[in-house]
């Protein structure tokens, strides 16, 4: 075993403290990087501008009562001004595919803390509401429709050409 003198040991043992305070000083900028609490830092409506891809599943209501399972894919281009348009295939445990590549509209809002407002219209006299939150630095987009009440879908998008 190797040993010290006491001398050295009490100087390492004394300037240890102030190295990890140092140490942590230095690098809590780098920790803190994904936090967006700067007006430079949050999110906006060109955050989430480009082509995602999504995934949806839940459950809605069908004409004559009772509910189904639904499942898609959706692609969405986010003009990053407030508009989104959209190309769907929704599939009902009940009714099918009725129809296939839909196209819809709409807009969204996206607020500094990265969460937002989606108003679309899927389909002629569908009206649908999600909120969303935006991660991944705006790559990622996960949703829940919020109105109508009966439809219960949850979406993941995610962007189809990388930042």
């Amino acid at each position: 075993m190797m040993k010290f003198p006491k001398k050295a040991f009490h100087r390492a043992g004394r300037s240890t403290p102030v190295a990890i305070a140092l140490a942590a000083f230095v690098c809590a900028p780098a920790f803190a990087g994904d936090r967006h609490d700067g007006p430079d830092k949050g999110c906006s409506e060109a955050t989430i501008r480009g082509e995602f891809g999504s995934q949806i599943q839940g459950t809605r209501p069908v004409t004559g009562g009772g509910t189904e399972s639904v499942i898609g894919v959706v692609w969405s281009s986010f003009d990053g001004h407030g508009n989104v348009e959209q190309t769907d295939n929704v599939k009902g445990s009940v009714t099918g595919l009725p129809e296939q590549d839909r196209p819809g509209f709409g807009t969204y809002e996206v607020n500094a803390d990265c969460t937002g407002t989606m108003r679309f219209e899927p389909g002629p006299g569908i009206h649908l509401e999600q909120r969303f939150v935006i991660v991944d630095n705006g790559n990622e987009i996960r949703s829940i429709t919020s109105a109508p009440a009966g439809v219960n879908v949850s979406a993941i998008a995610i962007r189809i050409h990388q930042r």
